[in-house]
């Protein structure tokens, strides 16, 4: 069963019980992960994570296991950094009745939880090491080191990378794989540096305030500008793309 935001569980399937298509599997799966997108199940595809069945005209057609397992991949992706060859692996071997750990990006075996065993103070999901963000992102050291060179990836002070930078770096693989290079994506990382220096410039005001309170709103309300932003942004490319397209 696909978990939704909620917790609750629903069934991988149309209403009707019958096959999905891509797209139907899409809209399911981005309850859960909204960042997911039709190349990227086709990827996975590709990659051999998922094999949905054919129609006589090519078109893909998926099954409820078809789907719970892509939100597997994709959760292990996500919370555990795992390469896509080791989640292969993993849920084949769950597959075959096997009892297996869950594996890391190091090899070291991890509990339920997710957390190593016996590695105590390793990378976890709020900031993770750059050889984790290799594999979260599925990419080379040269091709992260060219996205650090335009900015489109930044470290922390300690070297380590917060998931918001893990999310970053893994739509600019996304987008790559479309023919975006890293020169091409400087005009959204400049428009993005815009955006955070007007919020910034906004709740100046009350993050200078002495009331831990007031402090505390001005956090919220960045938060809240940055979501409007984030939103006006992507109705402004629909609508000129809508009017480009023509």
């Amino acid at each position: 069963m696909l978990r939704t935001p909620s917790g609750g569980a629903r069934q991988g399937t149309a209403a009707d019980g019958r096959p999905m298509s891509i797209g139907t599997v899409l809209l399911q799966l981005q309850e859960e992960f909204p960042e997911v997108t039709i190349s990227k199940i086709r990827f996975l595809e590709a990659e051999g994570l998922v094999e949905p069945q054919r129609t006589p005209s090519g078109y893909r057609k998926f099954v409820a296991a078809d789907v719970e397992r892509l939100a597997q991949v994709l959760r292990m992706q996500r919370d555990h950094y795992l390469p896509l060859k080791v989640i292969r692996e993993h849920l084949d071997a769950l597959a075959r009745g096997e009892q297996v750990a869950l594996p890391s990006p190091d090899g070291e075996p991890r509990q339920a939880d997710g957390e190593q065993v016996g590695l105590p103070g390793r990378a976890t999901a709020a900031r993770i090491g750059r050889a984790e963000l290799l594999v979260a992102a599925e990419v080379t050291e040269s091709e992260l080191d060219d996205w650090e060179s335009y900015g489109l990836v930044v470290p922390s002070a300690d070297g380590g990378y917060d998931a918001d930078m893990v999310t970053v770096a893994r739509l600019v693989a996304e987008l790559g794989r479309f023919g975006l290079e890293p020169r091409h994506l400087r005009a959204v990382r400049a428009a993005a540096d815009r955006e955070a220096g007007l919020i910034e410039q906004m709740v100046a005001p009350l993050r200078r305030h002495r009331n831990p309170q007031t402090r505390a709103h001005a956090e919220a309300t960045a938060k809240e500008l940055a979501e409007l932003s984030v939103r006006l942004h992507s109705a402004l490319v629909q609508t000129a793309l809508r009017v480009r397209l023509r």
